[in-house]
Formats: structure tokens, sequence, C-alpha cells
């Protein structure tokens, strides 16, 4: 009798188990890989915007049953938004300590890629280059002609991001030395900054090179073009980490993407092409600040 129930025993704490692996977010699929289930929202810079959505696609095309959404926003906005618990992901082109009123010590950071910043001009601009000093004394409101710095006679019209923008923090920090930029024209999205430059003439902004095709003019600056070559070696210090933000530890579906966005598939395919850098092609580093 006593063999008997102990072989009962035995049968049901393995049922027990069998069960619990099917209620997991992890099952399999027909193809006999591990399939992920559940929903992530990631929130905020659209510096890192086209890399996410790209990544969040190709992940889903993977698992049929996990839904990725993503929303643009700006880093302040990311960071916010993690922090209350309203998105499972921040995406930043800053640190949480940068940012006021977020308390860093609650989010886990997640260094996905790294992005260069260029200063970007309307296509009708002859100047193809600046100092620091030249770029610092148009976006603070001192030099206001492009005669000034070599270029024709006609009005710098300059583009600035939002205030909550991770890419606008980062650009004032490595161009601009900190410096306080004039006040007029501030747009939200990258894309909307894209589109005003190369239709504005006499405009001047700046852009991830993410978003730099051969229909944008980015200049260079003390001689120096915003190439990978000149981010990773040091010689180009206008970048910054493209950060992806959790409230704590990540588990499940969140865990599994942050996961595909660091595996071999994306680094080495994706975010060259879609124009980041590996974090691990990095000869230099940067802290917060």
């Amino acid at each position: 009798m006593y063999k008997k129930f102990l072989v009962l025993v035995i049968c049901l704490a393995l049922f027990v188990v069998a069960t619990g692996c099917t209620n997991s977010s992890n099952e399999i699929n027909d193809t006999g890989n591990s399939e992920v289930s559940g929903s992530v929202i990631a929130v905020g810079s659209t510096a890192l915007q086209p890399l996410v959505e790209q990544a969040a696609n190709q992940f889903m095309n993977k698992n049929s049953k996990a839904q990725v959404t993503v929303q643009g926003g700006g880093s302040g906005t990311g960071l916010a938004q993690v922090a209350s618990g309203a998105a499972q992901i921040g995406n930043s082109d800053i640190f949480a300590e940068q940012k006021d009123g977020i308390d860093a010590s609650i989010l886990t950071d997640h260094k996905v890629a790294v992005v260069g910043y260029a200063a970007v001009v309307n296509p009708s601009i002859t100047v193809d280059n600046l100092t620091k000093q030249q770029l610092i004394d148009i976006f603070t409101g001192k030099t206001t002609n492009w005669k000034e710095v070599g270029g024709q006679d006609q009005e710098i019209v300059v583009i600035n991001r939002a205030k909550g923008s991770g890419t606008r923090t980062s650009f004032k920090q490595y161009a601009l030395d900190g410096k306080e930029e004039v006040q007029g024209l501030e747009e939200d999205s990258s894309g909307t900054v894209k589109k005003i430059v190369n239709e504005t003439p006499g405009a001047i902004s700046y852009l991830a090179l993410s978003y730099v095709d051969n229909k944008m003019k980015a200049l260079k600056l003390d001689g120096v073009e915003p190439t990978k070559e000149n981010i990773t070696s040091g010689k180009y210090d206008v970048w910054s980490y493209e950060h992806m933000y959790t409230k704590g530890a990540p588990e499940g579906a969140v865990k599994a993407f942050l996961d595909y966005l660091l595996s071999d598939e994306v680094q080495s395919t994706l975010v060259p092409e879609l124009g980041y850098i590996p974090v691990k092609d990095m000869q230099v580093e940067k802290a917060a600040k």
C-alpha cells in the first residue's frame, strides 16, 4: 500500500509540473521553437524609434502571440512613462540621471546601441563645415546670417527639438558645450525636423544619424565628419547611448524583446543598416553627467 501511495504522489507532482509549464509565457510553436506571448509598450526617444519599430516587427513575426507597441514622444516622456508604470520600456537618448524629476534608482538601464548626431542644413546652404564656436554662435543667436560663416547672404533659421527631447539634451551637451539655445522654432519629432529643414531656406537643426540620408546635408564639425569610424574612435564626440529603461529587472515578454534587441541578429544587421552603432564597437565610453 505504501509503494502504491508513493507512486500516486509522484504522478500527481509530475502532473502539476506539466500543467504549470503549459501556462508559461513561452510556448512551443509549430516549428518547435519557444514562442513568446504577452504585450509590451515601449515609449520615448524618436531617435531610437526606427530601430525599436523594426526590431518589434521582426520579433512579432517570430512570436505571433506577442504584441509590441512602439510610440515616440521624446526621451523625457519615455522616462516618465516607465517610471510611473504606464509603459514597460522607456526609450531614451540620455541617462535617467540626467532627467529632472526621474528616480533613476528604480530603473534598469539596457544600452542597445549608440547614435551620433549631426548639425543638418537646408541643401541650398553652401557651408559644409563649422567650428564648434561657430555652431555655438549660431544656436545661441550671436550669428544670424550664413555669410558670417563663409556662406551666402541669407538669414539663418534655427530649428530646435522640444525641451523634453533627449536629442536636444545630447546635442546641447556635446556640440554646444551646454550653452542655452536661442528661442525659435521647436518641433516634437525628428521626422518633422527633417522635413522642415529640407523645405526651409536657410534652416539649420540637428538630427540623429539614423535620420540622415543622402537627401540631407550634414555638416562637419571642426573638419571632422560624423561617421561611424570617427565616432567609435572618439574623433567625433557628438553621440550618445540609446537606452531602453525598465522599472526593475525585466521579465516575460519584456525581457524576451530586450534580449532580441541585443541578439546578434539585430546588432550585426539591423543596427548598422538603420544608421546606429553597436555598443561593442565603441573604443570610448561616456557616463552620466
